[in-house]
């Protein structure tokens, strides 16, 4: 396949911009960091020289006015994703944007409908999809070797301060869309429906426990898929003992990954039903030194646009993940179960995350 060097540019330069521009230092030539922007000048200005690049702006559009770029990398707060995505494809600038990519399923629609007047694409930056272990499983469960899935089990018990949400558009519906479902949870649960495809029904509920915040800092769901297995998914940014934990109960094994931030492969593990064993022989001959992160997520997207394909993940694959969340707000604020394609364009619950209102009084200004 033949290869090119891919022209990028980073939009916000706060701490997630390091992992983009790692990716890109990472690529072997494949892109080139050329330019960064940020509101904040003397901030841009100090990340280009870290990054050894010679020009920094104030905001996008004059970025895109002033440069040649086939890549942005959004790495700005929630409420600005969308917008910049929509002003990338007009461009005609293929649009990486960082979770969550909108703030709600109307704005998502307002991705797509631009996608499809640009020459462009939009990508969502879901990590996890891309380690050596979610590879391997999605292949041999895909292969039938696993058997059919059962169960699963999907946590996110993080930790954030108080001093965490001191950041003025944290733990508000209007900046950031929602809590640990929106921003946190998301990286491991997008991973769970990546394994085991279209979900059918979502029970959940949702709390505001401990943080001074307007949204939820806990939500807990039971999820319906429709090849039949049964999941829960849990999000807290409450948990002192932080983990991040998934686990696939398939009839002929049951597989599991602990870590944290990311993982490696020595965090999976695999355990043969009786009589199974050779399922874990299946298991080792995919062994690899691939840990999820920007770079592996980033070759994958060099590789599609190489390819003259759309990137991954694209707009089709993040909307199921993000109607996905607005069915477990609906769930948690209505005590309805929610089922796939329920949440229609007249929702509040597509309008926005916290649709009816949650069930708590708001502690922030707008």
């Amino acid at each position: 396949m033949p290869q090119r060097n891919h022209r990028a540019a980073i939009v916000g330069t706060g701490a997630i911009a390091t992992a983009h521009a790692r990716a890109i230092a990472a690529s072997g030539g494949r892109a080139t960091l050329v330019a960064v922007a940020d509101v904040d000048l003397d901030r841009a200005k100090a990340f280009a020289q870290t990054w050894d690049v010679t020009r920094a702006y104030a905001g996008l559009g004059e970025l895109l006015r002033e440069e040649r770029v086939d890549v942005v990398h959004l790495c700005t707060p929630p409420k600005l994703h969308a917008p910049q995505a929509v002003e990338c494809l007009q461009a005609g600038v293929t649009a990486l944007v960082e979770k969550p990519p909108t703030l709600s399923l109307a704005e998502f629609d307002t991705l797509i409908e631009a996608e499809r007047g640009s020459s462009a694409s939009v990508a969502t930056v879901l990590q996890h999809r891309f380690g050596a272990g979610a590879l391997r499983l999605r292949r041999l469960a895909d292969a039938g070797e696993l058997g059919r899935p059962l169960l699963a089990t999907c946590l996110t018990q993080w930790y954030r301060d108080e001093a965490y949400y001191a950041v003025p558009w944290r733990g508000t519906w209007q900046s950031e869309g929602g809590g640990p479902t929106m921003g946190h949870g998301i990286h491991q649960f997008d991973l769970l429906l990546s394994v085991l495809g279209p979900w059918r029904e979502v029970t959940a509920v949702a709390a505001r426990q401990a943080r001074p915040v307007d949204t939820e800092d806990v939500s807990m769901a039971l999820v319906t898929f429709e090849n039949g297995a049964v999941a829960t998914v849990v999000n807290s940014v409450v948990s002192p003992r932080q983990t991040s934990e998934l686990r696939f109960d398939y009839e002929r094994a049951t597989v599991e990954v602990e870590h944290l931030y990311g993982y490696t492969d020595d965090d999976w593990t695999i355990t043969p039903a009786p009589g199974q064993e050779d399922v874990a022989e299946l298991w080792a001959q995919g062994r690899s030194t691939v840990p999820s992160g920007h770079e592996g997520w980033l070759s994958a997207v060099l590789d599609a646009l190489d390819r003259g394909e759309k990137p991954p993940v694209t707009a089709e694959d993040a909307r199921r993940t993000m109607e996905f969340i607005a069915a477990l707000y609906a769930s948690a604020f209505t005590g309805e179960r929610i089922r796939s394609g329920q949440i229609t364009a007249d929702s509040p619950f597509a309008r926005g995350m916290e649709g009816t209102g949650a069930p708590w009084e708001k502690v922030r200004n707008p």
